[in-house]
């Protein structure tokens, strides 16, 4: 059958140092990991597409298929994947990769990875990855689509957006529905508004939409078709651990736009999967949520109350 959203990118193992000393190894990790979970929240037919390390968790891939996220795109590596230190100083984080693990390249996917019966699926989300391998991919799925059935596309990056960069973005994101990057990506000289006029400048072609994640500070939705620009608050969860918002962020916004909803719905999905979450350590927080009880009105309340105007500062939904 072929999934509703194909999702492609990494699967990592991550080792977790805590300020206190404490440590969680050999935890399962990636983009992949958590996006698949979010969306699988919001009922959305899930398609995976990676390549796997002979290291990482048997018991992740177990966690994804029992919630019905079909995993025909995973590409055994035949060797280790990429492992990461993920240290914990105060309210900071480090991302480190061990040495002697593959490059990013390496364990990324290309075209030839999607399973061919997926090639026809209505959205396509990448996940962050070399700019290089996102642009051969979002080139395939051009080539793959119907004409009178486009598909959505959507891109996390890996690559910042800066003044240096600029133009790589321009030639890529024409071909893009939706752009997420965070924080840590958008790197421009200036204050937030020379930010956020250069994030704006980036919608040509299809790109219609452009979240930048701004941690604790919120974020801000450019909406280019309606020439509107919707700045989501700080979430008021404190956060246990911001490892996999802002894919669970991008996940529960395409399950609102694969349904044709509005862009504010979006946003409340979205917000809604960020703080799932954060609320525990690693992916623990979204494997704990019940499917039935998001669809309902329980985890939509906690987006709602999340977009009421409150405060500056809270947790990072939405990194």
């Amino acid at each position: 059958m072929t999934p509703d959203l194909v999702l492609l990118g990494n699967l990592l193992v991550d080792d977790v140092v805590f300020p206190d000393g404490r440590t969680r190894m050999a935890q399962p990790g990636g983009a992949m990991l958590y996006a698949s979970l979010a969306a699988a929240l919001w009922g959305v037919r899930v398609g995976c597409v990676s390549l796997r390390g002979n290291d990482y968790p048997p018991t992740a891939l177990a966690a994804l298929r029992e919630r019905g996220v079909s995993l025909d795109g995973v590409h055994d590596l035949r060797a280790n994947g990429v492992r990461t230190w993920l240290l914990y100083e105060g309210v900071a984080r480090r991302v480190v990769h061990h040495s002697g693990c593959p490059s990013h390249e390496a364990v990324s996917p290309d075209p030839a990875h999607v399973p061919g019966a997926w090639r026809t699926a209505r959205a396509f989300h990448l996940a962050p990855m070399p700019i290089a391998t996102q642009r051969a991919l979002v080139l395939a799925i051009r080539g793959w689509e119907a004409p009178e059935r486009p598909a959505l596309v959507s891109l996390d990056p890996h690559l910042p957006v800066s003044p240096e960069t600029l133009d790589d973005w321009r030639e890529l994101l024409p071909h893009v529905d939706a752009f997420f990057p965070s924080d840590d990506e958008v790197r421009w000289p200036g204050d937030e508004a020379d930010a956020q006029r250069a994030l704006a400048s980036l919608a040509s072609g299809r790109l219609r939409f452009v979240a930048w994640k701004q941690g604790a500070s919120g974020g801000t939705l450019h909406d280019s078709q309606a020439a509107e620009l919707k700045r989501w608050p700080p979430s008021a969860m404190r956060a246990v651990d911001p490892t996999g918002a802002g894919d669970a962020f991008a996940a529960g916004f395409l399950s609102a736009w694969l349904e044709g909803a509005e862009p504010g719905e979006g946003l409340r999905r979205a917000i809604a999967s960020a703080e799932i979450a954060i609320r525990a350590w690693g992916p623990d927080g979204l494997l704990a949520a019940a499917p039935a009880a998001v669809r309902a009105s329980g985890e939509r309340g906690v987006a709602e109350r999340a977009a009421a105007p409150r405060p500056a500062g809270g947790a990072e939904a939405g990194s």
